[in-house]
């Protein structure tokens, strides 16, 4: 299997993307939002679902095979997992790696990265800022995020560092929620909390904004020989509470942020979701069939981004 890995030290940047010292937001937030404010939100989330995040991976199995393969892995090779959680892919990217490979798994909740270390230690674990990895340039061979760049406030900036710390002739590949309409194991949550609760005064950025505009985000960030695939995500629930406990357990912003309402309001979710949920009922329970994106692209030349 991989060797341990050895987390390099930080050393300044070889480049920014070209015309600016950042890039902006490719999505305008809402007035009042607070990017620092949200990158807690989502950490305390997931450390909040760290013991039970690992309990839905089975359910994603599908998903993580197509993006490895996608990958395109290769014995030896040096692979970064963004937004890894407890490191699901990371550790089902580790044998596509052996002999000689080594994989680190990077996220921004501590105890969620404690959840995977206490689960498999055949890997590294990094606590990280996607839009400021803590790595030189050039360190790996790979850069691999699933279903994470929607957590990124700065998805733009995230993909530029994703791509700084590749290799020339490395390879970054992940995915995003299909656009509105495809996924409906997200909506079918989001709809029924739009529903039952009043507006927010900052509104949450869509989990499902990205898919349209992929393409030219990676292409923005200096990226080349850009490809893109998808594939089909299928949860079956057996009923609508257990549908709305597997919303919960792979949203943790969600999650931390429900945390907090009183404990009558948080019990009218999994029932009152059955209405949501009711265009998907199969036999006796639910099928939600969802759409995820999956984007390959290479690193391209340095100064090549716009």
């Amino acid at each position: 299997m991989g060797k341990a890995f050895e987390i390099p030290s930080r050393v300044k940047p070889a480049f920014r993307i070209a015309g600016r010292r950042a890039p902006a937001l490719t999505t305008p937030p809402a007035p009042g939002f607070e990017s620092r404010r949200h990158k807690r939100i989502e950490r305390d989330g997931y450390n909040l679902i760290a013991g039970r995040y690992l309990e839905g991976a089975a359910a994603r199995g599908a998903l993580t095979e197509a993006l490895l393969d996608a990958a395109n892995l290769a014995p030896g090779q040096t692979l970064l997992d963004l937004a890894s959680g407890p490191g699901v892919l990371a550790r089902a990217a580790l044998p596509r790696v052996a002999p000689g490979g080594q994989v680190l798994a990077c996220d921004l909740a501590e105890d969620i990265l404690a959840a995977g270390r206490a689960a498999c230690d055949k890997i590294g674990y990094a606590a990280a800022d996607a839009e400021a990895l803590p790595f030189p340039d050039q360190s790996f061979d790979r850069v691999l995020c699933g279903l994470g760049l929607m957590f990124f406030p700065d998805e733009l900036l995230a993909l530029a560092e994703m791509r700084r710390v590749l290799r020339p002739g490395g390879r970054l590949a992940l995915s995003v929620w299909g656009a509105a309409g495809q996924a409906p194991f997200v909506e079918c949550a989001l709809d029924c909390l739009r529903r039952l609760l009043p507006r927010p005064k900052v509104p949450r950025p869509s989990p499902l904004r990205l898919a349209p505009s992929l393409p030219g985000l990676l292409e923005s960030a200096g990226c080349t020989d850009i490809e893109t695939t998808s594939c089909e995500l299928v949860f079956a629930c057996p009923d609508a509470a257990g549908y709305w406990q597997a919303f919960l357990d792979l949203a943790g912003g969600a999650a931390g942020s429900l945390s907090r309402l009183p404990a009558e309001v948080q019990a009218r979710f999994p029932i009152e979701v059955a209405q949501e949920l009711a265009p998907h009922r199969d036999g006796g329970g639910y099928r939600l069939a969802s759409r995820v994106l999956i984007a390959v692209a290479g690193r391209g030349a340095i100064g090549a981004a716009v």
